[in-house]
């Protein structure tokens, strides 16, 4: 399906779908300054051909969504919890994004700042989520998913303007957060960054979306209310969300399966997709089950 926009809670979301419509909706949430194409198309299509209609969407201030306004002051995003919008405005997008397409509930998968914001929308429109997937994510509690030294510099650096420059930076930055015990796929990479480059680069978004997760409280007790199946995935060796972030998560999520997966970092190396499409059917069998019992 070629892209769309759609005008939802007061901005205007780019979104595709895969698959068929009658198929299990499957929302996915990307994360901070990435775009809705790093879900790869690839395995988008690999999840539509196990019956899953697939929804991904770039998230406000990112891609071809809505740019938005508001100066950043990240210490007192940390601090005072200041910020432009919050994660629940985020959620709400998707919540509204799920209205648009007359999709009533659907499995959510959100990877880093989109898990945060999947697990928000799980806790403030519980009926929305058939289960819950958290990818390289954690709580938002400070004391756990704390990223290293090289990592959080690498974060916090301004990408460059030209076009050749910000495919070299991601590249560099994708050596640094991506994962030691897989190869790195250089030429994936570059291919991703121009497309991203092509499609708008939003350094100010980055920073809003940014300030909204430092800005967030620690979503440990109202996740612990959820009854929702749930799966986290969380690479061993990601230097950019500390595997103690996937592991409070699966402590917070009663029904949660963990997946802490050797070697990988904070992407999804090609060899493990087909791990992550076994777990994504689990758990929206598992999801399934539950329905049916209630």
């Amino acid at each position: 399906m070629p892209e769309k926009i759609a005008e939802v809670n007061g901005i205007e979301l780019c979104y595709e779908t895969f698959g068929p419509q009658d198929g299990r909706p499957l929302l996915m949430i990307m994360g901070l300054a990435s775009q809705m194409i790093w879900w790869d198309d690839e395995l988008c299509e690999n999840l539509a051909a196990e019956g899953f209609f697939v929804i991904r969407y770039d998230n406000r201030d990112s891609g071809r969504s809505s740019r938005l306004s508001g100066r950043v002051n990240l210490p007192l995003a940390y601090t005072l919890r200041v910020a432009p919008y919050s994660l629940k405005d985020m959620a709400d997008d998707a919540a509204a994004l799920l209205d648009e397409l007359g999709v009533a509930s659907a499995h959510v998968v959100g990877a880093s700042m989109g898990g945060m914001v999947a697990q928000t929308l799980a806790v403030e429109h519980p009926s929305r989520v058939r289960s819950l997937t958290s990818i390289m994510s954690t709580t938002g509690n400070r004391f756990v998913g704390r990223p290293s030294a090289k990592a959080m510099a690498m974060l916090l650096s301004a990408p460059p303007r030209g076009r050749e420059q910000y495919v070299d930076y991601l590249v560099r930055t994708f050596r640094v957060i991506g994962s030691p015990g897989y190869p790195f796929d250089e030429s994936r990479m570059r291919e991703r960054a121009e497309r991203s480059f092509d499609r708008g680069v939003n350094p100010g978004g980055t920073a809003r979306q940014l300030a909204a997760i430092l800005s967030s409280r620690d979503r440990f007790r109202a996740l612990r209310k959820l009854r929702v199946p749930a799966l986290v995935v969380h690479g061993s060796k990601d230097p950019l969300v500390h595997v103690s972030g996937g592991r409070a998560t699966a402590r917070a999520l009663r029904e949660s399966e963990v997946d802490i997966v050797p070697g990988m970092g904070h992407d999804l190396p090609r060899a493990i997709w087909p791990r992550l499409v076994r777990g994504l059917l689990r758990t929206a069998d598992r999801a399934e089950v539950t329905t049916r019992r209630a």
